[in-house]
Protein backbone atom coordinates (compact mmCIF):
# COMPACT_ATOMS: atom_id res chain seq x y z
CA UNK A 1 0.00 0.00 0.00
CA UNK A 2 1.33 3.19 -1.28
CA UNK A 3 1.41 5.98 1.32
CA UNK A 4 1.03 9.19 -0.68
CA UNK A 5 0.41 12.94 0.78
CA UNK A 6 -3.06 14.98 0.84
CA UNK A 7 -4.93 17.52 2.36
CA UNK A 8 -5.62 17.48 5.65
CA UNK A 9 -9.08 16.97 5.52
CA UNK A 10 -8.85 13.69 3.04
CA UNK A 11 -8.05 10.34 4.43
CA UNK A 12 -4.37 9.91 3.46
CA UNK A 13 -1.27 11.39 5.49
CA UNK A 14 -0.04 14.90 5.10
CA UNK A 15 4.16 14.60 5.54
CA UNK A 16 3.82 16.06 9.06
CA UNK A 17 1.58 13.11 10.59
CA UNK A 18 3.85 10.55 8.46
CA UNK A 19 7.15 12.21 9.70
CA UNK A 20 5.57 12.16 13.39
CA UNK A 21 4.43 8.14 13.19
CA UNK A 22 8.04 7.48 11.36
CA UNK A 23 9.63 9.09 14.80
CA UNK A 24 7.53 7.12 17.10
CA UNK A 25 8.25 4.22 15.71
CA UNK A 26 11.60 4.94 15.72
CA UNK A 27 11.72 5.76 19.45
CA UNK A 28 9.24 2.69 20.08
CA UNK A 29 11.38 0.36 18.29
CA UNK A 30 7.71 -0.30 16.15
CA UNK A 31 5.24 -1.10 18.89
CA UNK A 32 2.26 1.48 18.04
CA UNK A 33 2.19 3.39 21.78
CA UNK A 34 -2.04 4.16 20.39
CA UNK A 35 -2.54 0.49 20.01
CA UNK A 36 -0.96 -0.28 23.96
CA UNK A 37 -2.68 2.74 25.28
CA UNK A 38 -6.08 1.49 24.09
CA UNK A 39 -5.43 -1.74 26.07
CA UNK A 40 -4.40 -0.21 28.93
CA UNK A 41 -7.32 2.29 29.04
CA UNK A 42 -10.22 -1.06 28.03
CA UNK A 43 -8.64 -3.09 31.20
CA UNK A 44 -8.38 0.16 33.50
CA UNK A 45 -11.96 1.85 32.88
CA UNK A 46 -13.45 -2.15 33.34
CA UNK A 47 -11.68 -2.54 36.85
CA UNK A 48 -13.23 0.84 37.30
CA UNK A 49 -16.49 -0.37 36.97
CA UNK A 50 -16.00 -3.87 38.40
CA UNK A 51 -16.05 -3.63 42.36
CA UNK A 52 -15.80 -7.05 43.40
CA UNK A 53 -12.87 -7.65 41.30
CA UNK A 54 -11.18 -4.83 43.59
CA UNK A 55 -11.94 -6.46 46.46
CA UNK A 56 -10.86 -9.80 45.31
CA UNK A 57 -7.32 -7.85 44.30
CA UNK A 58 -7.10 -6.01 48.10
CA UNK A 59 -7.80 -9.48 49.72
CA UNK A 60 -5.30 -10.96 47.38
CA UNK A 61 -2.71 -7.96 48.29
CA UNK A 62 -3.34 -8.72 52.05
CA UNK A 63 -2.99 -12.57 51.76
CA UNK A 64 0.34 -12.47 49.78
CA UNK A 65 1.82 -9.66 51.89
CA UNK A 66 1.08 -11.83 55.27
CA UNK A 67 2.57 -15.37 53.17
CA UNK A 68 5.49 -13.24 52.45
CA UNK A 69 6.23 -12.03 56.01
CA UNK A 70 5.66 -15.02 57.50
CA UNK A 71 8.05 -16.83 54.74
CA UNK A 72 10.66 -14.02 54.96
CA UNK A 73 10.50 -14.78 59.35
CA UNK A 74 10.83 -18.10 58.63
CA UNK A 75 13.55 -18.51 56.36
CA UNK A 76 16.10 -17.14 58.49
CA UNK A 77 15.82 -19.99 60.76
CA UNK A 78 15.15 -22.58 58.29
CA UNK A 79 15.85 -22.68 54.55
CA UNK A 80 13.81 -25.25 53.60
CA UNK A 81 10.61 -23.12 54.32
CA UNK A 82 8.04 -23.58 51.78
CA UNK A 83 8.15 -21.10 49.25
CA UNK A 84 7.16 -20.51 46.01
CA UNK A 85 8.25 -21.50 42.65
CA UNK A 86 8.52 -19.98 39.16
CA UNK A 87 6.94 -21.15 36.51
CA UNK A 88 9.47 -23.78 35.02
CA UNK A 89 10.32 -21.69 31.93
CA UNK A 90 11.67 -19.02 34.42
CA UNK A 91 15.28 -19.96 35.39
CA UNK A 92 16.36 -16.75 37.59
CA UNK A 93 15.96 -17.66 41.18
CA UNK A 94 16.44 -21.86 40.42
CA UNK A 95 20.54 -21.57 41.58
CA UNK A 96 21.04 -22.40 45.17
CA UNK A 97 22.41 -18.58 45.39
CA UNK A 98 18.68 -17.56 45.63
CA UNK A 99 17.73 -20.13 48.75
CA UNK A 100 19.85 -17.63 51.42
CA UNK A 101 18.50 -14.79 52.92
CA UNK A 102 18.10 -12.06 52.28
CA UNK A 103 17.56 -13.09 48.62
CA UNK A 104 15.10 -15.56 49.10
CA UNK A 105 12.42 -13.61 50.69
CA UNK A 106 13.71 -10.54 47.92
CA UNK A 107 13.03 -13.41 45.04
CA UNK A 108 9.50 -14.77 46.91
CA UNK A 109 8.39 -10.32 47.23
CA UNK A 110 8.61 -10.59 42.95
CA UNK A 111 6.94 -13.77 42.25
CA UNK A 112 4.31 -13.00 44.63
CA UNK A 113 4.01 -9.56 42.94
CA UNK A 114 4.30 -10.86 39.76
CA UNK A 115 1.84 -13.45 40.27
CA UNK A 116 -0.75 -10.61 41.79
CA UNK A 117 -0.16 -8.29 39.12
CA UNK A 118 -0.85 -11.51 36.74
CA UNK A 119 -4.64 -12.00 38.93
CA UNK A 120 -4.79 -8.14 38.44
CA UNK A 121 -4.53 -7.86 34.26
CA UNK A 122 -6.74 -10.96 33.87
CA UNK A 123 -10.26 -12.02 34.18
CA UNK A 124 -11.30 -8.25 34.25
CA UNK A 125 -15.23 -8.77 33.12
CA UNK A 126 -15.77 -6.51 30.04
CA UNK A 127 -12.22 -6.53 28.61
CA UNK A 128 -11.54 -7.62 24.96
CA UNK A 129 -9.27 -10.42 25.03
CA UNK A 130 -6.78 -9.09 22.71
CA UNK A 131 -6.94 -5.56 25.01
CA UNK A 132 -6.05 -8.43 27.52
CA UNK A 133 -3.43 -10.05 26.57
CA UNK A 134 -1.75 -6.77 25.00
CA UNK A 135 -2.31 -4.85 28.85
CA UNK A 136 -0.53 -8.61 30.34
CA UNK A 137 1.89 -8.73 28.39
CA UNK A 138 3.34 -5.13 28.30
CA UNK A 139 3.06 -5.29 32.25
CA UNK A 140 5.49 -8.43 32.25
CA UNK A 141 7.84 -6.87 30.47
CA UNK A 142 8.00 -3.86 32.76
CA UNK A 143 8.22 -6.06 35.90
CA UNK A 144 10.81 -8.12 34.59
CA UNK A 145 12.51 -5.09 34.29
CA UNK A 146 12.89 -4.71 38.24
CA UNK A 147 13.19 -8.32 38.85
CA UNK A 148 16.12 -8.12 41.91
CA UNK A 149 18.49 -10.92 39.51
CA UNK A 150 19.03 -7.61 37.34
CA UNK A 151 20.79 -5.58 39.89
CA UNK A 152 24.54 -5.89 41.31
CA UNK A 153 23.29 -5.43 45.02
CA UNK A 154 19.98 -8.10 44.84
CA UNK A 155 21.64 -10.79 42.86
CA UNK A 156 24.26 -13.07 45.06
CA UNK A 157 25.70 -14.10 41.97
CA UNK A 158 26.71 -11.14 40.87
CA UNK A 159 27.66 -9.57 44.13
CA UNK A 160 29.97 -12.82 45.04
CA UNK A 161 31.63 -11.94 41.58
CA UNK A 162 32.15 -8.50 42.04
CA UNK A 163 33.60 -9.01 45.93
CA UNK A 164 35.94 -11.62 44.76
CA UNK A 165 37.05 -10.10 41.89
CA UNK A 166 37.69 -6.78 43.19
CA UNK A 167 34.76 -5.30 40.25
CA UNK A 168 36.17 -6.78 37.47
CA UNK A 169 33.31 -8.08 36.11
CA UNK A 170 31.38 -5.05 35.94
CA UNK A 171 34.83 -2.66 33.86
CA UNK A 172 34.41 -6.42 31.82
CA UNK A 173 30.94 -6.09 31.42
CA UNK A 174 31.09 -2.42 30.59
CA UNK A 175 33.20 -3.27 27.63
CA UNK A 176 30.98 -5.76 26.46
CA UNK A 177 27.95 -3.04 27.15
CA UNK A 178 30.12 -0.82 25.07
CA UNK A 179 31.28 -3.14 22.21
CA UNK A 180 27.23 -3.83 21.69
CA UNK A 181 26.47 0.00 21.96
CA UNK A 182 29.12 0.68 19.03
CA UNK A 183 27.40 -2.01 16.73
CA UNK A 184 24.45 -1.31 17.34
CA UNK A 185 24.50 2.53 16.04
CA UNK A 186 27.08 1.60 13.46
CA UNK A 187 24.22 -0.76 12.03
CA UNK A 188 27.56 -3.56 12.41
CA UNK A 189 27.75 -7.25 13.18
CA UNK A 190 28.01 -8.70 16.63
CA UNK A 191 31.46 -9.88 17.23
CA UNK A 192 32.48 -13.37 15.64
CA UNK A 193 30.03 -13.62 13.03
CA UNK A 194 33.30 -13.36 10.40
CA UNK A 195 34.01 -16.71 11.15
CA UNK A 196 30.43 -18.06 10.15
CA UNK A 197 30.44 -16.75 6.64
CA UNK A 198 28.27 -18.52 4.26
CA UNK A 199 30.61 -20.67 1.79
CA UNK A 200 33.60 -20.44 4.21
CA UNK A 201 32.12 -22.24 7.92
CA UNK A 202 28.19 -22.74 7.08
CA UNK A 203 26.51 -23.24 4.04
CA UNK A 204 28.89 -25.66 2.55
CA UNK A 205 26.91 -28.70 1.12
CA UNK A 206 28.29 -28.94 -2.27
CA UNK A 207 25.73 -27.94 -5.28
CA UNK A 208 25.27 -25.15 -8.37
CA UNK A 209 23.12 -22.53 -8.83
CA UNK A 210 20.85 -23.87 -11.14
CA UNK A 211 18.01 -20.93 -12.06
CA UNK A 212 18.25 -17.78 -11.23
CA UNK A 213 15.20 -14.42 -11.12
CA UNK A 214 14.75 -11.01 -9.10
CA UNK A 215 14.23 -12.47 -6.18
CA UNK A 216 15.29 -16.34 -6.07
CA UNK A 217 18.90 -18.38 -6.36
CA UNK A 218 17.44 -22.10 -6.75
CA UNK A 219 19.91 -24.30 -6.06
CA UNK A 220 20.41 -28.18 -6.93
CA UNK A 221 23.03 -30.15 -4.31
CA UNK A 222 25.34 -32.70 -6.09
CA UNK A 223 24.55 -36.45 -5.17
CA UNK A 224 26.33 -38.13 -2.60
CA UNK A 225 24.88 -41.34 -3.32
CA UNK A 226 25.04 -43.54 -6.93
CA UNK A 227 21.46 -43.51 -7.08
CA UNK A 228 18.96 -40.88 -5.93
CA UNK A 229 15.36 -41.07 -5.02
CA UNK A 230 13.07 -40.48 -8.34
CA UNK A 231 11.46 -37.65 -6.76
CA UNK A 232 13.51 -34.74 -5.86
CA UNK A 233 12.98 -32.52 -2.89
CA UNK A 234 12.58 -28.59 -3.15
CA UNK A 235 13.40 -26.24 -0.24
CA UNK A 236 11.25 -23.05 0.22
CA UNK A 237 12.61 -21.61 3.67
CA UNK A 238 11.08 -18.71 4.81
CA UNK A 239 12.41 -14.99 3.51
CA UNK A 240 12.92 -14.02 7.26
CA UNK A 241 15.81 -15.24 7.28
CA UNK A 242 18.76 -16.61 5.38
CA UNK A 243 18.19 -19.76 4.06
CA UNK A 244 21.12 -21.37 5.40
CA UNK A 245 19.59 -22.21 8.71
CA UNK A 246 18.85 -25.26 6.98
CA UNK A 247 22.81 -26.16 5.87
CA UNK A 248 24.62 -24.60 8.76
CA UNK A 249 27.64 -26.72 9.54
CA UNK A 250 28.49 -30.10 8.11
CA UNK A 251 27.24 -31.88 11.15
CA UNK A 252 23.78 -29.81 11.50
CA UNK A 253 22.75 -29.63 7.79
CA UNK A 254 19.41 -30.92 6.99
CA UNK A 255 20.02 -30.03 3.20
CA UNK A 256 22.89 -32.41 3.72
CA UNK A 257 21.19 -35.39 5.43
CA UNK A 258 18.56 -35.37 2.75
CA UNK A 259 21.55 -35.81 0.20
CA UNK A 260 23.37 -38.55 1.79
CA UNK A 261 19.69 -40.90 2.34
CA UNK A 262 19.98 -40.56 -1.53
CA UNK A 263 17.35 -37.46 -2.40
CA UNK A 264 17.95 -34.70 -5.06
CA UNK A 265 17.87 -31.58 -3.09
CA UNK A 266 16.70 -27.88 -4.59
CA UNK A 267 16.91 -25.17 -2.23
CA UNK A 268 15.27 -21.94 -2.43
CA UNK A 269 17.75 -18.59 -1.74
CA UNK A 270 15.67 -15.81 -1.44
CA UNK A 271 16.98 -11.87 -2.46
CA UNK A 272 17.41 -9.72 0.85
CA UNK A 273 15.18 -7.27 -0.70
CA UNK A 274 15.64 -3.05 -0.36
CA UNK A 275 14.26 0.01 -1.14
CA UNK A 276 13.18 -0.52 -4.62
CA UNK A 277 11.70 -3.57 -3.77
CA UNK A 278 9.16 -2.13 -1.88
CA UNK A 279 6.15 -2.63 -4.23
CA UNK A 280 6.94 -6.71 -4.21
CA UNK A 281 3.84 -8.26 -2.81
CA UNK A 282 3.24 -11.39 -1.84
CA UNK A 283 1.69 -12.44 -5.37
CA UNK A 284 4.95 -11.36 -6.28
CA UNK A 285 6.87 -14.15 -3.43
CA UNK A 286 4.48 -17.06 -4.70
CA UNK A 287 4.90 -16.92 -8.58
CA UNK A 288 8.35 -15.86 -8.66
CA UNK A 289 9.49 -17.93 -5.32
CA UNK A 290 7.48 -21.10 -5.42
CA UNK A 291 5.79 -21.10 -9.02
CA UNK A 292 8.75 -20.00 -10.54
CA UNK A 293 11.34 -22.62 -8.70
CA UNK A 294 8.43 -25.85 -9.59
CA UNK A 295 8.80 -24.45 -13.21
CA UNK A 296 12.50 -24.90 -13.09
CA UNK A 297 12.86 -28.04 -11.57
CA UNK A 298 10.03 -29.58 -14.10
CA UNK A 299 13.00 -28.66 -16.77
CA UNK A 300 15.50 -30.75 -15.01
CA UNK A 301 13.43 -33.09 -14.08
CA UNK A 302 10.58 -33.56 -16.32
CA UNK A 303 7.55 -35.73 -15.66
CA UNK A 304 8.95 -36.21 -12.03
CA UNK A 305 6.43 -35.45 -9.16
CA UNK A 306 8.34 -33.32 -6.64
CA UNK A 307 8.45 -33.64 -3.00
CA UNK A 308 7.56 -30.09 -1.57
CA UNK A 309 8.84 -28.72 1.72
CA UNK A 310 8.22 -25.23 3.44
CA UNK A 311 9.71 -23.52 6.93
CA UNK A 312 7.79 -21.08 8.42
CA UNK A 313 6.71 -18.46 6.55
CA UNK A 314 8.06 -20.41 3.29
CA UNK A 315 5.71 -23.11 4.54
CA UNK A 316 2.57 -20.76 4.73
CA UNK A 317 3.33 -19.45 1.44
CA UNK A 318 3.91 -23.71 -0.35
CA UNK A 319 0.64 -24.54 1.32
CA UNK A 320 -0.97 -21.67 -0.70
CA UNK A 321 0.73 -22.55 -3.98
CA UNK A 322 -0.25 -26.00 -3.45
CA UNK A 323 -4.20 -25.39 -2.85
CA UNK A 324 -4.01 -22.88 -5.64
CA UNK A 325 -2.32 -25.51 -7.82
CA UNK A 326 -4.80 -28.36 -6.65
CA UNK A 327 -7.84 -25.92 -7.89
CA UNK A 328 -6.37 -25.92 -10.86
CA UNK A 329 -5.94 -29.62 -11.42
CA UNK A 330 -2.16 -29.74 -12.31
CA UNK A 331 -0.75 -30.69 -9.21
CA UNK A 332 3.14 -31.05 -9.61
CA UNK A 333 3.85 -32.34 -5.95
CA UNK A 334 3.92 -36.04 -4.51
CA UNK A 335 4.10 -34.83 -1.12
CA UNK A 336 4.09 -31.40 1.04
CA UNK A 337 5.94 -30.93 3.93
CA UNK A 338 5.49 -28.17 6.31
CA UNK A 339 7.94 -26.98 9.13
CA UNK A 340 6.78 -24.66 11.97
CA UNK A 341 4.52 -23.17 9.56
CA UNK A 342 0.95 -21.62 9.90
CA UNK A 343 -2.10 -21.60 7.83
CA UNK A 344 -4.79 -20.47 10.45
CA UNK A 345 -3.77 -17.33 11.84
CA UNK A 346 -6.36 -16.79 15.00
CA UNK A 347 -4.56 -18.05 17.78
CA UNK A 348 -0.60 -17.21 16.67
CA UNK A 349 0.19 -16.93 20.33
CA UNK A 350 2.07 -13.98 21.75
CA UNK A 351 3.35 -12.60 18.02
CA UNK A 352 -0.14 -11.73 17.44
CA UNK A 353 -0.07 -9.00 20.23
CA UNK A 354 1.57 -6.87 17.73
CA UNK A 355 -0.77 -7.13 15.43
CA UNK A 356 -3.78 -5.38 15.13
CA UNK A 357 -4.74 -1.54 13.04
CA UNK A 358 -3.47 0.21 14.85
CA UNK A 359 -0.47 -1.39 15.09
CA UNK A 360 0.02 -2.74 11.44
CA UNK A 361 -0.38 1.60 10.26
CA UNK A 362 2.30 2.49 12.32
CA UNK A 363 4.41 -0.23 10.58
CA UNK A 364 3.36 0.90 7.60
CA UNK A 365 4.32 4.84 8.42
CA UNK A 366 7.83 3.16 9.36
CA UNK A 367 8.11 1.45 6.54
CA UNK A 368 6.90 4.08 4.03
CA UNK A 369 10.17 5.62 4.35
CA UNK A 370 12.69 3.33 2.91
CA UNK A 371 10.18 0.44 1.58
CA UNK A 372 10.65 -2.50 4.27
CA UNK A 373 10.95 -3.69 7.37
CA UNK A 374 14.53 -3.80 8.91
CA UNK A 375 15.21 -6.97 10.26
CA UNK A 376 16.46 -5.60 13.47
CA UNK A 377 12.97 -4.33 13.93
CA UNK A 378 11.45 -7.73 13.64
CA UNK A 379 14.62 -9.13 16.11
CA UNK A 380 13.40 -6.65 18.68
CA UNK A 381 9.76 -8.00 18.61
CA UNK A 382 10.94 -11.39 19.25
CA UNK A 383 13.33 -10.33 21.86
CA UNK A 384 10.33 -8.98 23.65
CA UNK A 385 8.31 -12.33 23.16
CA UNK A 386 11.40 -13.88 24.70
CA UNK A 387 12.97 -11.23 27.03
CA UNK A 388 14.07 -13.48 30.09
CA UNK A 389 16.30 -15.46 27.80
CA UNK A 390 17.20 -13.25 25.36
CA UNK A 391 17.59 -9.54 27.07
CA UNK A 392 17.67 -10.30 30.65
CA UNK A 393 19.80 -13.14 30.77
CA UNK A 394 22.18 -11.72 28.30
CA UNK A 395 21.82 -8.60 31.16
CA UNK A 396 23.31 -10.48 33.73
CA UNK A 397 25.89 -12.59 31.99
CA UNK A 398 27.45 -10.43 30.19
CA UNK A 399 27.26 -7.20 31.49
CA UNK A 400 27.02 -7.76 34.87
CA UNK A 401 28.88 -11.15 35.61
CA UNK A 402 31.02 -9.94 32.53
CA UNK A 403 31.54 -13.10 30.58
CA UNK A 404 31.54 -13.72 26.88
CA UNK A 405 28.57 -15.79 25.20
CA UNK A 406 31.34 -17.54 22.23
CA UNK A 407 29.68 -17.18 18.73
CA UNK A 408 28.05 -20.38 17.23
CA UNK A 409 26.59 -21.25 13.67
CA UNK A 410 23.52 -20.80 14.91
CA UNK A 411 23.79 -17.46 16.76
CA UNK A 412 26.04 -16.10 13.45
CA UNK A 413 23.16 -17.35 11.36
CA UNK A 414 19.92 -15.34 13.62
CA UNK A 415 22.83 -12.48 13.22
CA UNK A 416 22.50 -12.53 9.55
CA UNK A 417 18.97 -10.51 9.79
CA UNK A 418 17.03 -10.11 6.29
CA UNK A 419 14.74 -7.35 5.28
CA UNK A 420 10.89 -7.09 4.63
CA UNK A 421 9.43 -4.99 1.31
CA UNK A 422 6.60 -2.76 2.28
CA UNK A 423 3.92 -4.32 0.37
CA UNK A 424 4.39 -7.43 1.08
CA UNK A 425 4.66 -7.75 4.92
CA UNK A 426 1.76 -5.43 5.07
CA UNK A 427 -0.48 -7.87 2.96
CA UNK A 428 0.78 -10.40 4.72
CA UNK A 429 -0.26 -9.11 8.64
CA UNK A 430 -3.24 -8.47 7.06
CA UNK A 431 -4.56 -11.18 5.04
CA UNK A 432 -3.21 -14.02 7.34
CA UNK A 433 -2.83 -12.62 10.81
CA UNK A 434 -5.36 -9.75 10.86
CA UNK A 435 -8.63 -11.09 8.83
CA UNK A 436 -6.92 -14.82 9.05
CA UNK A 437 -8.30 -15.16 4.88
CA UNK A 438 -6.04 -18.32 4.12
CA UNK A 439 -7.96 -20.54 6.82
CA UNK A 440 -11.46 -19.22 6.70
CA UNK A 441 -11.72 -19.26 2.70
CA UNK A 442 -11.34 -15.91 1.66
CA UNK A 443 -7.63 -16.23 0.26
CA UNK A 444 -7.81 -14.79 -3.28
CA UNK A 445 -5.00 -15.12 -6.05
CA UNK A 446 -5.67 -13.98 -9.69
CA UNK A 447 -9.46 -13.35 -8.60
CA UNK A 448 -9.82 -16.87 -7.58
CA UNK A 449 -10.70 -17.64 -3.82
CA UNK A 450 -8.44 -20.99 -2.81
CA UNK A 451 -9.25 -23.78 -0.01
CA UNK A 452 -6.84 -25.45 1.64
CA UNK A 453 -9.27 -28.39 1.50
CA UNK A 454 -8.27 -28.56 -2.31
CA UNK A 455 -4.75 -30.21 -1.03
CA UNK A 456 -5.51 -34.08 -0.94
CA UNK A 457 -1.38 -35.11 -0.85
CA UNK A 458 0.01 -36.49 2.26
CA UNK A 459 1.55 -33.88 4.34
CA UNK A 460 4.03 -34.54 6.71
CA UNK A 461 3.69 -31.58 9.54
CA UNK A 462 6.62 -30.28 12.49
CA UNK A 463 5.74 -28.07 14.77
CA UNK A 464 8.51 -27.30 17.96
CA UNK A 465 7.09 -27.32 21.99
CA UNK A 466 8.70 -24.11 22.99
CA UNK A 467 7.84 -22.46 19.37
CA UNK A 468 7.02 -18.48 19.84
CA UNK A 469 7.05 -17.76 16.18
CA UNK A 470 4.81 -20.48 15.16
CA UNK A 471 3.34 -22.11 18.39
CA UNK A 472 2.62 -25.85 17.59
CA UNK A 473 -0.90 -25.78 18.58
CA UNK A 474 -1.56 -23.18 15.41
CA UNK A 475 0.82 -24.95 13.29
CA UNK A 476 -1.62 -28.25 14.44
CA UNK A 477 -4.73 -26.74 12.90
CA UNK A 478 -4.18 -27.13 9.26
CA UNK A 479 -4.37 -30.84 10.06
CA UNK A 480 -8.05 -30.31 10.34
CA UNK A 481 -7.98 -27.94 7.33
CA UNK A 482 -6.72 -30.01 4.38
CA UNK A 483 -8.24 -33.41 2.89
CA UNK A 484 -4.79 -35.59 2.39
CA UNK A 485 -4.02 -37.77 5.05
CA UNK A 486 -1.79 -36.34 7.93
CA UNK A 487 1.98 -37.09 9.69
CA UNK A 488 2.04 -34.87 12.48
CA UNK A 489 5.62 -34.34 14.10
CA UNK A 490 5.99 -32.64 17.89
CA UNK A 491 9.76 -32.11 18.31
CA UNK A 492 11.51 -31.00 21.50
CA UNK A 493 12.57 -27.35 21.02
CA UNK A 494 12.26 -23.95 19.85
CA UNK A 495 11.41 -22.73 16.34
CA UNK A 496 15.12 -23.11 15.41
CA UNK A 497 16.76 -25.50 17.47
CA UNK A 498 13.81 -28.13 16.97
CA UNK A 499 13.97 -27.96 13.59
CA UNK A 500 17.58 -28.02 13.29
CA UNK A 501 18.12 -31.43 15.20
CA UNK A 502 21.14 -33.80 13.25
CA UNK A 503 20.67 -37.49 14.44
CA UNK A 504 24.01 -37.73 14.93
CA UNK A 505 27.26 -36.32 15.64
CA UNK A 506 28.95 -33.28 18.07
CA UNK A 507 25.52 -31.48 17.92
CA UNK A 508 23.12 -33.69 18.07
CA UNK A 509 21.12 -32.30 20.50
CA UNK A 510 20.80 -34.78 24.22
CA UNK A 511 17.56 -33.87 24.97
CA UNK A 512 16.38 -33.96 21.27
CA UNK A 513 12.84 -35.70 21.42
CA UNK A 514 9.55 -35.83 19.11
CA UNK A 515 5.92 -37.16 19.26
CA UNK A 516 4.87 -38.50 16.26
CA UNK A 517 1.08 -39.94 15.15
CA UNK A 518 0.07 -40.89 11.19
CA UNK A 519 -3.58 -39.70 10.78
CA UNK A 520 -5.97 -40.93 7.97
CA UNK A 521 -7.96 -38.30 6.02
CA UNK A 522 -10.60 -37.09 8.49
CA UNK A 523 -9.02 -38.67 11.46
CA UNK A 524 -7.02 -36.11 13.60
CA UNK A 525 -8.15 -34.92 16.67
CA UNK A 526 -9.68 -31.87 16.87
CA UNK A 527 -8.24 -30.93 19.99
CA UNK A 528 -4.35 -30.84 19.86
CA UNK A 529 -4.04 -30.82 23.60
CA UNK A 530 -6.02 -34.44 23.34
CA UNK A 531 -3.25 -35.26 20.42
CA UNK A 532 -0.21 -34.50 22.81
CA UNK A 533 -1.92 -36.57 25.76
CA UNK A 534 -2.27 -39.42 23.26
CA UNK A 535 0.66 -39.51 21.33
CA UNK A 536 3.97 -40.98 23.64
CA UNK A 537 7.03 -39.27 23.21
CA UNK A 538 10.74 -40.80 21.77
CA UNK A 539 14.15 -40.01 22.04
CA UNK A 540 15.88 -38.38 19.23
CA UNK A 541 15.87 -36.73 16.10
CA UNK A 542 12.85 -36.83 14.06
CA UNK A 543 14.79 -36.71 10.46
CA UNK A 544 14.80 -40.06 10.46
CA UNK A 545 11.62 -40.28 10.57
CA UNK A 546 10.97 -37.70 7.89
CA UNK A 547 13.14 -39.52 5.54
CA UNK A 548 11.51 -42.90 6.20
CA UNK A 549 8.44 -41.05 5.37
CA UNK A 550 9.98 -39.66 2.43
CA UNK A 551 11.11 -42.84 1.18
CA UNK A 552 7.69 -44.74 1.21
CA UNK A 553 6.23 -42.13 -0.74
CA UNK A 554 8.74 -41.96 -3.69
CA UNK A 555 8.72 -44.92 -6.68
CA UNK A 556 12.12 -45.93 -6.73
CA UNK A 557 15.44 -44.94 -7.80
CA UNK A 558 17.54 -43.87 -10.66
CA UNK A 559 20.46 -42.68 -11.35
CA UNK A 560 21.40 -38.98 -11.15
CA UNK A 561 22.09 -36.46 -14.48
CA UNK A 562 24.61 -33.82 -13.99
CA UNK A 563 23.73 -30.88 -12.78
CA UNK A 564 23.29 -28.21 -15.51
CA UNK A 565 24.65 -24.52 -13.35
CA UNK A 566 24.44 -21.04 -14.45
CA UNK A 567 27.20 -19.56 -15.77
CA UNK A 568 28.88 -16.48 -13.28
CA UNK A 569 32.19 -14.48 -14.88
CA UNK A 570 32.34 -17.36 -17.43
CA UNK A 571 32.03 -20.16 -14.77
CA UNK A 572 29.89 -21.85 -13.44
CA UNK A 573 27.86 -20.54 -10.59
CA UNK A 574 28.70 -22.72 -7.34
CA UNK A 575 26.37 -22.94 -3.88
CA UNK A 576 25.70 -20.84 -1.82
CA UNK A 577 25.08 -18.45 -4.64
CA UNK A 578 25.30 -14.51 -4.70
CA UNK A 579 21.85 -13.82 -3.16
CA UNK A 580 22.81 -15.43 0.09
CA UNK A 581 25.82 -12.78 0.95
CA UNK A 582 23.38 -9.86 0.28
CA UNK A 583 23.50 -8.11 3.42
Amino acid sequence: MMLSSLSPRGHEQVPTELALHRWLARLSHGVSPVSVSLAYADWFNHLLLSPSKQVDLLFSAVSKSLVWLQYAAQSWQDESAPKLAPTPRDKRFVRSDWSQPPFNSLAQAFLLQDQWWAEAMTGVRGVSRHHEEVAAFTTRQWLDIWSPSNFIATNPRVLQKTLTTGGENLVNGFSNWWRDALAVLGDGKPRGVEKFLPGQAVALTPGKVVFKNRLIELIQYEPATANVHREPVVIIPSWIMKYYILDLTPNDSLAGYLVEQGHTVFMVSWKNPDGDDRNLGLDDYLECGVMEAIQAIQLIRPQALIHAMGYCLGGTLLAIASAALSGRGCHPFKTLTLLAAQTDFHEPGELGLFIDESQISFLEDLMSERGYLDGRQMAGAFALIRSKDLVWSKLVHEYLMGAHTPMTAMRAWNADATRMPQRMHSEYLRRLYLHNDLAEGRYRIAGKTISLADITVPLFLVATEADHVSPWKSVYKISGLVSGPVDFVLSAGGHNAGIVNPPAGPVAHSQAGFRCASHAPGEVLDNPQDWFDATPARRGSWWPRWHEWLHAHSSGMIQPAPIKALAFNGAPLAAPGLYVHLS
